[in-house]
């Protein structure tokens, strides 16, 4: 048994007697002895050449020796001496190439970093995944926000397309008065046709109807823009310094129309620095507690979201006016896949995916809740990431 595991051995196997005599010597220990030693084995290589003069009496003593061995540049050993009094004594040699621990080291951290690259790679599609299923769940409220605007820039354009008819008529008559032998003569007609077309009242609304209509196109815009910002993915996003407030804003952009039904926003915004972060995953942060926190309200209430700096930390705060979370869902609210919503409505990855992103920055999730009071999160963030996250 001993030689046909021997054989599959890679270390080299030394089995000595009381006396010296060696007793087992496996392929590897013959090739790793030819390649080190003046004489192998076979040339009468003894126990006391194989080791240091030391390593026998310490392992007598305490039944075991360990060192390394170094032949030159090229090989070093790493041994190990065992020694048992039982059966009148006798020893076992245990030799290992240090260049092959290397080279499994470097297998080992190859793939270490094979699997490092897939787990960040599938991150990132759950990332990715989670903020196509927010936009999904918005999808409707997105649309409604947009289609308002649209509708009342459409009803514009048709109230212009009459005054320009009505303009048209009216340089129409100028010109014809222009033409006349006596243009003063076309005086009571023009004056018709100002009254006809009611020319004083386009002319105040024509401005009004212009501003709004560009507003309307803002609206579009920044929601259009605000959406798209949130949906790509962040494979190529680095560090940078942010305005949380902005973030924040073009979050409330994108899910007001979930929110403004059924709940009172207010805000009370501090004075923030610029912050190192990665925005649009901050962003889906801020997404998932204000939904969270517009979801747990029901009927009607309020939502406070307010921000604030102290010391080399700031935070944003999210408080609800809802029932609050009992204790036992407390423990488990940013566990993967836990959810206290009904079907349909949650994925239960929000604020597991929010807490991940948040431990990225270095910072933490507080939350408070009673039961009848709310609840209130708090995310505390580093102004400035540590040099090694940069």
């Amino acid at each position: 048994m001993l030689e046909a595991l021997g054989r599959r051995l890679r270390e080299g196997v030394l089995l000595f007697g009381a006396d010296g005599r060696r007793l087992y010597a496996n392929d590897a220990a013959r090739e790793l002895c030819r390649a080190c030693y003046p004489r192998d084995l076979e040339q009468g290589l003894s126990l006391d050449g194989l080791l240091p003069r030391e390593a026998l009496p310490h392992a007598r003593e305490h039944g075991r020796w360990s060192g390394h061995l170094s032949f030159g540049e090229q090989r070093m050993l790493l041994v190990h001496a065992y020694h048992a009094e039982e059966e009148g004594g006798c020893y076992l040699v245990l030799m290992q190439d240090m260049r092959l621990i290397r080279a499994h080291d470097q297998e080992l951290l190859r793939r270490h970093a094979e699997l490092n690259v897939r787990l960040t790679a599938a991150q990132e599609k759950l990332l990715q995944a989670e903020k196509l299923a927010s936009i999904g769940q918005l999808a409707a409220g997105v649309a409604h926000e947009i289609n308002n605007p649209i509708g009342y820039v459409h009803s514009n354009l048709g109230s212009l397309q009459e005054y320009l008819h009505s303009l048209f008529a009216l340089i129409d008559a100028y010109e014809r008065a222009l033409r006349s032998p006596d243009p003063r003569a076309m005086l009571p007609e023009i004056d018709q046709t100002r009254a006809r077309l009611d020319i004083d009242f386009i002319s105040r609304d024509l401005p009004q109807l212009m501003t709004e209509s560009r507003e309307g196109i803002e609206r579009v815009t920044r929601i259009v823009r605000d959406l798209k910002d949130f949906s790509r993915s962040d494979r190529d996003e680095s560090w940078k310094l942010v305005d949380l407030h902005a973030g924040l804003e073009s979050t409330l952009n994108i899910i007001w129309n979930e929110l403004k039904y059924r709940t009172t926003l207010e805000k009370s915004y501090g004075e923030l620095p610029l912050v190192e972060c990665l925005p649009s995953e901050l962003n889906q942060v801020f997404m998932n507690v204000l939904i969270n926190a517009g979801q747990a309200i029901g009927e009607r209430g309020t939502i406070r979201v307010s921000t604030g700096h102290e010391g080399d930390e700031v935070w944003v705060e999210v408080s609800d006016s809802g029932p609050g979370i009992p204790p036992d869902a407390l423990q488990r609210i940013f566990d993967p896949f836990f959810t206290t919503k009904p079907v349909g409505k949650g994925t239960g990855l929000g604020l597991s995916i929010s807490y991940g992103i948040v431990a990225k920055h270095h910072g933490r999730i507080d939350v408070d809740s009673r039961l009848g009071e709310g609840s209130r999160f708090r995310i505390v963030l580093p102004v400035r990431q540590p040099k090694a996250a940069a």
